[in-house]
This record gives structure tokens, C-alpha cells and sequence, in this order.
């Protein structure tokens, strides 16, 4: 099985690493109005990892409902597979992101790094403890979307490689604002 604890703690910190020398400023700093600045990247994450806790409580208790869906396995993998596939950290195809998931503010707080952080520590001891439930190949439904359905594996592996998508966007930002360029 999968160490996903160890990925989250290696990406805690190469975001410390590129990002925590960091003023204020800079993590806000965005090129144009239509990208998100470092700590936009970072406040996302936290705020779409966050959105999968009440169900990963829900399975922790046993009293998870999955949607009807969930029952279709080939329906169940393509899912998974194309959501995935959609949050591959090279960041060749654009997304939107789901209004829920949007960063909270245009501006975020200078301690955005140490609440990463937190949470990634977290959302690494929530992975631990649902162990059994990955083992059983339980299914989940996105938070965003309850018609989107995926094993519980297969978040977790969504939540890393979107980490990275967003720890590679941030790191454009970064590259831009060193360089004084703007897009």
C-alpha cells in the first residue's frame, strides 16, 4: 500500500523549501488578476483537502453512504481515472476549479505556510487511520460533486497529484515574480 503520509510530509516540505523565505507580499503577489498567487495555490489545497474530512470521518465511524453510483464499478474507474488524470501535475490542460474549492481570499495571511503545515499533518494521520477502509477499496463521492465517484485509493492519490499540480503553479509565480516579469 501506498505511503501517502510520507508523500504529504515530502511536499509540506518543498513548499517550505520554495516558499518560506517568503514576505507577506510576495506570497501575494500575482502576476495578473487572472492567476493565483503562491498563497492562493497553498489556501486551495487547504481548503480542498479540508472538504474531504466529514467523509473520511463518516468512513472512520462506519456510517458512510455512498451514492447509488458508487455500485458501478467500471463507472467507479473511469471516474477515478479521468479526474486523476485531469490533476496530472504537468499542467498542460487548464481547469476550473469547483466554486467550493476556490481560494477564500484575494489577499491571504503571511502564517498560510505554517496552516499548510498543520494541515498536511492532519490530513497525514486521517490517511493513517483509514487504512482498513483503502484495503476494503471503499468508494467515495467527490466533495464537490456527490454524481463523481472514486475509490477511497484513488483521493488520496487525487489529493497528492494535485498537490503537485499546485506546488508546479505556485513555483511559475514564484519564477515570475524573481524575474519581475508579468503575464
Amino acid at each position: 500500500m501506498k505511503n501517502w503520509s510520507k508523500e504529504l510530509s515530502n511536499l509540506t516540505e518543498q513548499f517550505q523549501t520554495h516558499f518560506g523565505g517568503l514576505s507577506k507580499e510576495e506570497l501575494n503577489w500575482k502576476p495578473n488578476p487572472a492567476v493565483w498567487s503562491i498563497a492562493q495555490n497553498i489556501d486551495h489545497l487547504i481548503v480542498v483537502n479540508k472538504s474531504y474530512y466529514p467523509t473520511f470521518e463518516a468512513l472512520k465511524k462506519g456510517n458512510y453512504k455512498p451514492p447509488f453510483m458508487a455500485r458501478i464499478g467500471w463507472i467507479v474507474s473511469y471516474i477515478g481515472t479521468k479526474i486523476l488524470d485531469a490533476v496530472h501535475p504537468d499542467r498542460r490542460n487548464k481547469m476550473k476549479t469547483f466554486p467550493i474549492w476556490e481560494p477564500e481570499k484575494s489577499s491571504v495571511d503571511g502564517d498560510i505556510l505554517s496552516s499548510f503545515e498543520n494541515q498536511q499533518a492532519e490530513l497525514a494521520q486521517k490517511t493513517e487511520d483509514l487504512r482498513d477502509q483503502i484495503q476494503k477499496g471503499m468508494v467515495i463521492s467527490s466533495p464537490a460533486n456527490r454524481y463523481i465517484v472514486y475509490t477511497l485509493e484513488t483521493a488520496l492519490n487525487i489529493i497528492i497529484s494535485h498537490e503537485k499540480r499546485h506546488l508546479e503553479q505556485a513555483k511559475e509565480v514564484l519564477a515570475l515574480l524573481l524575474s519581475g516579469n508579468k503575464i
